[in-house]
């Protein structure tokens, strides 16, 4: 990694990851495979700031450790890219131990549970598939009709303009959410006074 960090992939280490080495890759991995308009890919960590919101507007008093999951719900992707669904499932099982091996990793690093509770997982994956709505109808070519088939409506009065940002931009943001929420949630001390919106 960037940050000189060792990540063994086969076994990794939570104290070998590093959230500048997560925001940084996430920034340069685009999703759709990069087969989206605009002059930048719309990136993994600009996707997972936008999750994080919607998963806040879904859920109003959700708590800032459950935000900072929600905000690192595709951290892996940092080292395995970001692989379409079908493509994961004819991977089969041992892409998702592998998957979930450096997921469980990244939770422990960060101060959040190995294990989300289903309530709060069943909310990210409802904030992810929203987010993916507007960027499949925004940026990927499909209609709204076909967006609803393959997503579902997104959350009522919840609208996304999505621009997709340079590198750097969706990487600061990202760092930033990161720090807010995990000195929201206690994990560290709190640098200057922040607010989760």
């Amino acid at each position: 990694m960037l940050s000189g960090r060792r990540l063994d992939l086969l076994d990794p280490s939570p104290m070998d990851i590093e959230i500048e080495d997560i925001a940084h890759g996430l920034a340069r991995v685009a999703r759709w495979n990069g087969q989206t308009v605009g002059e930048h890919g719309f990136s993994v960590a600009q996707h997972s700031v936008v999750v994080e919101e919607i998963a806040a507007h879904i859920r109003p008093d959700l708590e800032p450790k459950w935000r900072l999951a929600a905000l690192l719900h595709d951290a892996s992707e940092y080292v395995i890219g970001d692989m379409i669904s079908p493509f994961k499932a004819a991977l089969g099982v041992s892409y998702k131990d592998f998957e979930a091996k450096l997921e469980d990793a990244i939770h422990i690093r960060f101060g959040l549970p190995v294990k989300v509770p289903a309530d709060i997982k069943k909310l990210i994956k409802q904030a992810d598939r929203a987010c993916a709505f507007f960027e499949a109808t925004q940026l990927a070519g499909f209609s709204v009709e076909e967006s609803l088939g393959f997503f579902g409506a997104p959350p009522p009065g919840y609208n996304l303009i999505i621009d997709p940002q340079a590198p750097r931009e969706a990487q600061d943001r990202y760092v930033h959410r990161f720090h807010v929420l995990s000195e929201a949630a206690g994990f560290e001390p709190v640098a200057a006074a922040h607010d989760t919106e």
